[in-house]
């Protein structure tokens, strides 16, 4: 026998998963955020949206941990 909790992630979970597919398309195409300008706090561009990305990504991961457990 399953449990609820088991039975319930498995049946409407996986759209949840769905989530984590947008750091990956952010991510994608380096050519459109390949830029110097506008920087924040003296960093380029480049490298505050990837750090951007990190915090986005932990922060999604988050929620669908919490959404699917």
């Amino acid at each position: 026998m399953s449990s609820g909790r088991e039975t319930r992630s498995r049946r409407g979970g996986w759209g949840w998963y769905l989530l984590l597919i947008i750091p990956f398309i952010g991510t994608l195409f380096p050519g459109m955020y390949n830029a110097l300008t506008p920087t924040l706090g003296g960093m380029p561009f480049y490298y505050w949206y990837q750090l951007l990305w990190v915090v986005i990504t932990g922060l999604l991961t988050i929620v669908v941990y919490l959404a699917t457990r």
